[in-house]
């Protein structure tokens, strides 16, 4: 029994420590079905896990506290006004487009020249409720001809509070047993979200200029289309939209691969953490082909972390910088 109350006490404490850190003032409640996981804060939708149904898992939809998308809606379903380019862009997602030469990111002729991959769910090991919700799963990355060209192991952990509501994701991927896995050096990719058409700036669809009032900014202060390929901690974009503002901050684990990494933020909507795209990201260093590689060696891991951060107003009132320091202090 002295046991069985130290283990209770230290699960508490620890449940507790976690939900001061976040500002948890909401339980998180999982309902698990045969594609998917639902995600409810408070009793309202956050967001819903997918597994099925499309070329990789993804997250869809994403909803402010206030019910406002905070993703794009295409290609789960059309909305008038929206750009309805890039329809592997699944709302949140991680994939990358060189896996062994295979493309996880892209799809059809889209993209590399390599052939296209599907991230396929291999099980759902856990879906816990609570003060922070916990999905924990398997994929197998496999090529077109059901070549298995790496496995993961992907926890999400979903959260919401006084602060803003946050997606913790934390991917680690396996070489196969009988080879290496090289993570190929391309700007497409890897740990992303589709913003929503009014978070945008403005730029060009079908050769028409589409306004737009959302701005970019990283850790180190560029800005809009200064801050494309560029390393920092942390980076954010955020636009005003019915007389609020929101944003979504993306967090760089300190730990994670190339830290800080590269921000693929880009004017229509995309924005990412690539550690992978050094080549295409550093075009004035002129680096060789490969340059970005990195081999993970047959049977070895590599685990890569990252938080999404969604709050109300820019970089400064929604205190980002402040929410950057918590995730570096495991809170």
């Amino acid at each position: 029994m002295k046991i069985h109350s130290q283990v209770i006490f230290f699960v508490s404490a620890g449940l507790a420590l976690a939900a001061r850190g976040a500002g948890v003032v909401d339980g998180v409640k999982l309902t698990t079905s045969a594609d998917r996981v639902r995600v409810e804060i408070g009793g309202s939708l956050f967001t819903e896990y997918i597994f099925k149904g499309a070329t990789r898992p993804y997250c869809y939809p994403i909803l402010a506290g206030d019910g406002t998308s905070l993703v794009r809606d295409f290609p789960m379903k059309e909305t008038p006004g929206e750009d309805i380019d890039h329809k592997h862009h699944r709302a949140l997602m991680f994939a990358h487009s060189d896996a062994n030469k295979v493309d996880f990111w892209n799809e059809g002729t889209s993209g590399t020249k390599f052939p296209k991959g599907s991230t396929v769910h291999a099980g759902l090991v856990e879906a816990t409720s609570g003060a922070v919700g916990v999905v924990r799963t398997r994929n197998r990355w496999e090529a077109p001809d059901g070549k298995v060209v790496a496995t993961d192991e992907t926890t999400i952990r979903f959260r919401g509070g006084v602060n803003g509501r946050m997606i913790d994701y934390e991917v680690t991927i396996q070489a196969p047993a009988d080879g290496p896995l090289v993570m190929g050096d391309n700007k497409d990719g890897t740990m992303a979200i589709r913003v929503p058409q009014w978070m945008t700036l403005p730029h060009k669809y079908m050769k028409k200029d589409i306004p737009g009032f959302g701005h970019i900014v990283t850790a180190r202060g560029l800005r809009d289309a200064a801050a494309w390929g560029t390393r920092a901690d942390w980076c954010d974009y955020f636009a005003a939209h019915n007389g609020k503002t929101y944003g979504i901050a993306i967090f760089d684990h300190p730990e994670n691969l190339r830290h800080p990494t590269w921000w693929m933020a880009r004017d229509y909507g995309l924005f990412a953490a690539n550690p992978f795209g050094q080549k295409d990201f550093e075009v004035a260093a002129k680096h060789p082909a490969g340059k970005g590689d990195h081999t993970i060696p047959a049977g070895g891991r590599l685990t890569l972390r990252y938080r999404f951060y969604f709050h109300m107003g820019d970089e400064k009132t929604g205190k980002v910088a402040e929410g950057y320091a918590d995730y570096v202090e495991g809170r």
